[in-house]
């Protein structure tokens, strides 16, 4: 694994693949050093004065790693600041900047490009033709092909959303054998589908229907459905909720949905869905999937019960204001 360069800049409002790239340094820098600081930030929050004082040597030694999210927000000088630094950065410390790319801090954007930091460009695939081509790259990421008709087949059971299709193509090279992923591998897997389950399941716990989320979910369990896709599929639904619910009130149609990179169908649901939903109870939600997520990937001994859990917690939190 290569060293990480001192400044990346990571732009582009593709958020899975975003946090993919802002990893990817991350696990450079650890690699290099596993004692390694790591420093995350929110640009909103950060101070004046403040990269300098963690980019400072340390009198233990070691490296620093200094992760800015949300690189629009900094405040004038600390752009300056940051402009400045990466002219000439700290060689023990790893800075990387997120930006979502737009007009907000563009001066950040310019000035580190300019002063000579590495640019990480992430695109959102917005036609069928760069999804399917995400999917080929992802399987090809675990040492496999898939067919056309494959990819296809999973890109009409599973939707666009990247961290639902990364997490079906992770799953669907773990668990079939042979070098290329065939349709019938796929419809298998699927048993017909995956939103008839896992979606569905997904849209009964956020309605707050818990009998009949709870036996949509035994239904899929029996029928040989993967834990790890009803998982993504609970993660995707309250994603979608944080994302219509914290959209800018003036936004409509065509403009609403490219913010938030849903179609209008897809927008409509999720604002009937939203009735109930809060700020805090979405977040104690999320947490709840997190830790089934974790469960699910062999962090516990039963899926079963950690997605049950989960499910009543999220049907708990709907009417967290």
């Amino acid at each position: 694994m290569a060293n990480p360069a001192l400044v990346t800049l990571v732009v582009g409002d593709e958020e899975f693949l975003a946090d993919r790239a802002v990893g990817s340094v991350l696990a450079e820098a650890r690699a290099e050093d596993p004692d390694a600081e790591i420093h995350e930030l929110q640009g909103s929050k950060v101070e004046a004065g403040e990269l300098n004082r963690l980019s400072s040597p340390s009198l233990f030694g070691g490296r620093a790693v200094v992760v800015i999210r949300g690189a629009q927000d900094l405040a004038k000088d600390v752009i300056a600041e940051i402009v400045k630094y990466a002219a000439h950065p700290a060689e023990d410390t790893v800075l990387v900047l997120a930006h979502p790319g737009g007009v907000k801090g563009k001066a950040l954007v310019d000035g580190v490009r300019k002063a000579g930091a590495d640019v990480v460009t992430v695109a959102k695939p917005a036609k069928p033709g760069e999804r399917l081509e995400f999917i080929r790259a992802e399987v090809r990421r675990s040492g496999r092909t898939i067919s056309p008709a494959a990819a296809q087949a999973l890109l009409d059971a599973v939707g666009g959303d990247l961290r639902d299709l990364a997490a079906a193509c992770g799953q669907l090279a773990f668990d079939t054998e042979g070098k290329t992923i065939d349709e019938a591998a796929v419809a298998r897997y699927y048993r017909g589908r995956a939103e008839v389950s896992g979606f569905a399941i997904a849209d009964l716990a956020i309605e707050g229907k818990l009998g009949e989320a709870l036996e949509q979910l035994r239904w899929a369990l029996a029928t040989g459905v993967a834990p790890v896709l009803i998982v993504s599929a609970l993660a995707g639904g309250l994603r979608s909720l944080a994302k219509v619910g914290g959209a800018p009130r003036n936004l409509r149609g065509g403009q609403l949905a490219s913010h938030v990179g849903m179609p209008p169908w897809k927008i409509d649901r999720v604002k009937r869905q939203l009735g109930g939903w809060g700020p805090d109870g979405i977040s104690a939600a999320v947490q709840a999937v997190a830790t089934a997520d974790e469960q699910v990937k062999g962090g516990g001994a039963d899926p079963a019960y950690a997605m049950e859990k989960a499910i009543h917690v999220i049907v708990a939190s709907r009417t967290g204001r």
